[in-house]
């Protein structure tokens, strides 16, 4: 096999153009370099270097384990630094999925926090809407995701749950809805009327949702379809049917809409962090989730 240090040694002579330069610039005795290279030509099984005049030049051999001599140069010494950044506390990388309403309120606090507390790290952040956030984590593309609970499957081995908001479902009405009177609903208030659907792609909201609905006795009767809080808000105030809207996807709600609390029973979402295991005791995951848990009190 190869030895890495070797083929440093060589790289140096070929740069600097004779033994005894390379020797020079090491530290080493040109014989001690010489020595180095006989021993890399026998692990290689050719001739790298050859004499002109004074100098030595390469040949292609020689060449070639120069320059990958240079790429592995480049690779320890990024090694090098994780390792240090690791020592002190520090990963040089941080890759977070999230979904939309949760990049919305609470992540933006938390990148702050992680701004301030670990300048050094190089966030990777990507919103995963439609779609599983967990994923990324569970197919090693991520280090933590932000997700909701309870949902259809758990996560992987190797994935720990921290738990950081209960996100309750509010009922949306026209103003001029004759419910809008009540200060708060039973969910079987709803059943005859028509619905705005908020999640039309299956996951965990959307089980969330029909199993409140089924444990109220009723399916929804889904008449319009919306892609995002936003637009479900804008067909609501339009007449077109009611919905559940999940207290951080509310934001600013439409002005042709009430907001209403729902019991009996009264669905939530229970918003956890999904951390690879690999990482979880990393001091920049650990400001990460202590930010995310401090931004909950901005958002409840």
């Amino acid at each position: 096999m190869l030895d890495v240090r070797r083929m440093q040694v060589l790289r140096a002579v070929i740069t600097s153009g004779s033994i005894t330069a390379a020797a020079r610039n090491l530290g080493y005795t040109p014989s001690a370099i010489s020595q180095q290279l006989a021993v890399l030509e026998r692990e290689a099984g050719t001739p790298l270097l050859e004499r002109v005049g004074r100098g030595v030049q390469p040949t292609p051999a020689g060449t070639l384990l120069s320059e990958h001599a240079e790429t592995l140069s480049a690779e320890l010494a990024r090694a090098e630094a994780a390792l240090t950044e690791l020592k002190e506390g520090r990963t040089s990388k941080l890759a977070i999925r999230y979904f939309a309403t949760a990049g919305a309120t609470m992540v933006p606090y938390a990148v702050a926090a992680l701004r301030r507390e670990h300048p050094g790290v190089w966030l990777d952040l990507k919103l995963i809407d439609p779609g599983d956030p967990l994923t990324e984590v569970e197919e090693g593309r991520a280090d933590l995701a932000i997700i909701v609970y309870p949902r259809p499957a758990e996560p992987g081995r190797g994935i720990e749950l921290v738990p950081l908001l209960d996100d309750p479902y509010r009922a949306v009405l026209p103003r001029a809805h004759r419910l809008a009177r009540k200060r708060v609903l039973d969910l079987t208030d709803l059943a005859d009327e028509p619905w705005v659907g908020v999640d039309p792609i299956p996951g965990a909201c959307r089980a969330i949702l029909e199993g409140a609905c089924a444990s109220a006795g009723f399916h929804p009767n889904v008449v319009v379809e919306s892609e995002d809080y936003p637009s479900a808000q804008g067909f609501i105030a339009a007449g077109l049917g009611v919905g559940l809207v999940p207290e951080l996807g509310l934001g600013t709600p439409h002005p042709g809409v009430v907001v209403r609390r729902v019991r009996n029973p009264q669905p939530s979402r229970h918003i956890h962090a999904a951390v690879a295991a690999r990482v979880a005791g990393s001091p920049a995951v650990q400001t990460f989730l202590e930010a995310m848990q401090e931004a909950t009190e901005n958002v409840a």
